[in-house]
């Protein structure tokens, strides 16, 4: 009997088991989720660090150059739960590699665009098309992968995001500058096409996956079981505040190093994005914390020291801006990674639905906190984006907090307990 809810497996003769670390199986798909990951992020952000570029060559404000990425993520959050509805008839591998495949394909297509509608029309496909992707790997992970392997396997997926997300934006200020935006970007659709043929390659086929039909009553029934539990939703505004803010802090910072009094190029910027490092650590590092730990006891201190990044790029020292970036980075991952893997354990079925409720509240604070914070950009500058950033980061560390208060039995009471180490609760 599978209880695919509360990520457990409960084995009859002749069922495969779960992903064990150390196997082969977990070798191989953990290659392809980072791969995933790595893919997902370089494909959506590599347009941030060109904003500036978009504003000088099309005539645009930092709003409106901003919409180059703010579409891209609207129409992903949309496409998430129309896509979790179809991996639960279609399947979580053959989906996940068709999202791959056609995002990397019309970014290649973005190089080519005439004018910035165009632009902003293949990036808004774009984002309905990778939606298939992240919308699909948290369950695929959930269901497939041992228990107390999990919130390490979430973590190589989340280093894997950070590590496309740094490189995407790195490869894309390089290339700018050495030859053209147009050929950054083509650059990095390419890449995903390889990418996007490994984790076909890679990806072991589900085996803890049931078939199901579309069915609307169903997904009125998992969004009010979602939603009546006690702690998913808090999870999803966590997302929309944390995911928010982070995208926010990346899009205007380069507006803010690119103006006086640092006046810095692409090239040098790209090195400040490459503190995306320090993302691909921690989330790893923290997942692992909160597999020993407990999530509820790591998750208020990331956000933590995200607040405290987001300070110190009040400061006018490069130095003092480059620390708190990377603090700031460290703690959204981490963060991010504890979340994420807290939903994969907590929801009940339909688990797709979750994770895509979870990412569809994810992407729509990229696209809505971001717009607000750009706002905040044209009327107080670089304070006026931190105040209302640490605002929210206020909100998420008050979430935080009211989730360590979270009752200790799973989302189903009816179901089996998780299992569970000294320092692990069945709830979170």
């Amino acid at each position: 009997m599978s209880i695919t809810a509360v990520g457990i497996q409960s084995e009859l003769p002749g069922c495969k088991s779960r992903i064990h670390a150390g196997t082969i199986e977990f070798r191989r798909s953990n290659r392809a989720m980072f791969l995933g990951g790595f893919s997902t992020f370089s494909l959506l952000y590599c347009v941030q660090p060109l904003m500036p570029i978009f504003a000088k060559e099309f005539g645009l404000t930092a709003v409106q150059s901003s919409w180059s990425l703010s579409i891209s993520t609207a129409a992903l959050a949309i496409s998430l739960l129309i896509a979790a509805a179809i991996s639960d008839s279609l399947g979580r591998k053959p989906l996940m590699c068709a999202a791959l495949l056609l995002s990397s394909a019309a970014t290649v297509l973005c190089a080519f665009t005439q004018n910035y509608f165009q632009l902003l029309i293949i990036r808004g496909l774009l984002g309905v098309v990778l939606a298939g992707l992240p919308a699909v790997a948290m369950a695929y992970l959930s269901e497939e992968m041992e228990p107390t392997s999990l919130g390490y396997s979430m973590g190589l997926y989340i280093s894997g995001s950070a590590l496309g997300g740094m490189l995407g934006r790195v490869f894309a200020s390089l290339l700018t500058d050495a030859v053209s935006w147009r050929f950054a970007i083509a650059t990095i659709g390419v890449a995903g096409l390889l990418s996007g043929l490994e984790f076909w390659r890679s990806l072991p086929n589900s085996h803890h996956f049931r078939h199901s039909r579309f069915d609307a009553g169903t997904i009125a029934a998992g969004l009010r079981r979602h939603f009546s539990d006690q702690g998913l939703p808090w999870l999803f505004l966590l997302a929309f505040l944390l995911m928010g803010c982070f995208v926010s802090l990346y899009n205007f910072m380069g507006f803010r190093l690119m103006g006086a009094p640092f006046a810095l190029g692409q090239s040098a910027i790209a090195a400040i994005f490459s503190l995306y490092l320090t993302g691909i650590f921690g989330s790893v590092w923290v997942g692992k914390l909160g597999d020993k730990f407990g999530r509820r006891r790591v998750l208020w201190l990331v956000i933590t020291v995200m607040l405290s990044g987001l300070l110190l790029t009040l400061m006018d020292s490069l130095v003092l801006i480059t620390i708190g970036i990377a603090l700031f980075t460290f703690g959204f991952f981490g963060a991010h990674s504890i979340a994420s893997s807290w939903v994969g354990r907590r929801a009940k079925a339909p688990q797709a639905l979750a994770s895509a409720l979870y990412l569809f509240f994810y992407y729509l604070g990229s696209s809505l906190v971001s717009s607000v914070a750009g706002i905040m950009w044209g009327r107080n500058g670089w304070n006026g984006v931190v105040l209302i950033l640490a605002a929210c980061l206020l909100a998420a560390l008050l979430i935080s907090l009211r989730l360590r208060t979270l009752s200790l039995v799973t989302a189903d009471a009816s179901a089996l307990p998780l299992p569970s180490t000294p320092h692990e609760n069945p709830g979170g």
